[in-house]
Parts: C-alpha cells; structure tokens; sequence
C-alpha cells in the first residue's frame, strides 16, 4: 500500500498526519512509563544496546534488513535487530544481572493489522529464573498494567492443538498433518517433503495450523499461556522431555484476543549447540532461497558465560492494542512503515 492509497481512508486528515491519535499517544506514554516503574521498583537494569549488529538473524521466519554502512571507508553489510537478545546476553554474561530494553526492532517483509516492519519491542532476561518464575513475573507485569488482579491460563501446546485441530502435532505424520490442513480450506501450500527435508516440512504444516485453527481461539477469556512447544521451534531455547517422553521446547507463547504478545525461553547457555543450530538455520534459508546469514560469533563466544536463566520478548504495540480495544496496529503507532 502507498500513501496515495491510503489518503482516500483518511480523507479528513492531512497527509502528513499520524494514524495515532493524541489520546492513544497518551495512552502509549503511560504504558512505557508503567513498566519502567515495574521494573525500577525490582531493580532491573534499564539498558540500550545497538539497534545495528554486523550479525543478523539466521532464523528462517523472520528476514533482517540489511543496511549498507561505510566504516573507514570501506562499505560493509549490517544487519537492523530483529530483537536486542544477542547483545542483551552479551551484557548478561558480563554483568550478571537483571535487565530489561525498550526497543525498536525490525522484521523485512511484514505488515498488516497487527505487523509492521519497524515495532516496539520490550525484552527482559531474570538470572536464575525458570519459566514458571518469569511467567509469574509477566502475570505481575499484566496487572500493574492492567490496574486490577489477572489470572492466566495455562495450556499445553499439544492439547491446544489436539483441541482444534483434532491430531496429535508431534506423532502425526506429514500426511495426516497436510489432509487435515486441507479438510480445513487451508489450501495452495506446498511444503517440501524431500527426505533430507522432513522437519522442516513438517514444521511447516504444524506452524500453518496452528496459526489458523489455533491461535485465533486463544486467550479470549483469560490471558493464555501456551507452553511446551515442538522442539523444531526450539531457537536459543533448552529443551526437555514433556510428560509423555516427547521431546519439546523449554519456551511459552503469551496469546491475548487470539493476539500473540510474548514468546519466552528458559535460555540455551550452550555455544557448540547454539553455532550447530544457527548453522542449520542456514542450510534450511538456503533451501528456501533465503541468503545466508552472519552468525553472532560474539554471541556464541558469551553463551559459556551465560547464567541459568530465562527470557522474554514482549510486543508492545500489540499489547496496546488490546489493552486499549484497538483493532489495527496504525491505532497505536504513529506512521506505519508505508507512511514513514
């Protein structure tokens, strides 16, 4: 969508103007204003770290955007964040403590209702901390925000699933798993199931149910936490068997409104298992036709440094969005990336 698009729905205002209004801006600057009072009163560190990294991110969901920058006078590709976790846990293995950011963080190629490629990210990592603290930790951060007492739901992802999907996601096969993607309407998607490739596949098909027949349902009575994820999903997270010897995730997902708001992980302090991961990252961007990406050697370098802990990536526009009842994400920024 360009500008001129989008001036014909804004007919009444000029076309330098925000799609935020003044009293969603007021709104907003209480919110960032709130957590930073959440956090002083506990005695988290407060930090700010490059939003520019000569490392980008190898994940095959999520594409950086690259910026060409000239350094004594030489031009070099740097990569915008994705999300400040490589630096931040860099600071943690030097510093050992408690700390949170506010950021701005960048993904290429998203924007709708709730994307956009430029968004407000809040991070935090607790020292020694195991996932059931830190979702503690967030219920507290909900009610400060919310200004009365919340309760969260708990929930497997394997039950969500087998709820509304109606098929085990971590023993069905890719077969079963594309016939009911296609019992469902979800056609006109083609998921490489070359045996070297299967994972992958299979990650594929879990990945586009779930986001379709799962996560609209979710957390619209009480904030739900999804939990013990597929360990394909695994990222620079641990992970364990669950309570039926299946191998999942160490990580949860926040879900409000059928709106995801957080992803958490009970940190992977490993680096010869995090440079083995990031590696096949990009062997799978390669498959997809993805460049590859400059792997975080500072990072990998930090990890055998790293205490046990957990972390957390909250969007903040987004929980604005359902804090305040809005139904697009331009409600609650200022210019959207087609209108930067």
């Amino acid at each position: 969508m360009n500008p001129s698009n989008r001036t014909s729905t804004h007919t009444s205002k000029p076309t330098y103007a925000p799609t935020m209004t003044l009293a969603m801006a007021q709104k907003r600057a209480k919110l960032l204003s709130d957590i930073r009072q959440f956090f002083a009163t506990r005695q988290v560190l407060e930090v700010q770290t490059p939003l520019l990294s000569q490392a980008g991110n190898t994940d095959t969901f999520l594409q950086s955007v690259a910026a060409q920058v000239t350094y004594q006078d030489k031009p070099y590709t740097y990569y915008l964040h994705t999300s400040p976790e490589f630096a931040m846990k860099r600071l943690l293995a030097s510093w050992q403590v408690s700390m949170y950011q506010i950021c701005s963080v960048f993904r290429d190629n998203e924007i709708g209702t709730r994307h956009n490629i430029e968004f407000t990210m809040l991070e935090w990592y607790q020292p020694y901390y195991n996932l059931t603290d830190l979702a503690d930790e967030l219920g507290q951060l909900l009610e400060a925000l919310y200004g009365y007492p919340v309760v969260m739901n708990h929930y497997r992802y394997v039950d969500a699933f087998m709820d509304f999907v109606g098929i085990h996601p971590l023993t069905a096969s890719i077969e079963a798993l594309e016939a009911v993607a296609e019992d469902k309407g979800l056609t006109g998607f083609d998921f490489d199931t070359d045996i070297d490739n299967k994972e992958d596949s299979r990650q594929g098909w879990l990945d586009l149910l779930f986001s379709h027949a799962v996560e609209p349902n979710l957390g619209h009575e009480l904030p739900t936490i999804i939990i013990d994820y597929p360990p394909a999903t695994a990222a620079l997270a641990k992970t364990e068997l669950d309570k039926d010897g299946n191998l999942v995730a160490k990580r949860f997902e926040l879900y409000i409104n059928g709106i995801e708001i957080a992803n958490a992980y009970d940190e992977l302090a490993d680096g010869a298992a995090l440079k083995q991961r990031f590696e096949q990252d990009n062997l799978l961007r390669k498959r997809h036709g993805l460049p590859n990406m400059p792997i975080d050697e500072h990072l990998l370098a930090a990890c055998d440094d790293l205490p046990a802990c957990s972390g957390i990536a909250l969007g903040l526009d987004r929980l604005l969005m359902v804090l305040t009842g809005a139904t697009s994400l331009e409600e609650v920024i200022t210019f959207p990336s087609d209108l930067a």
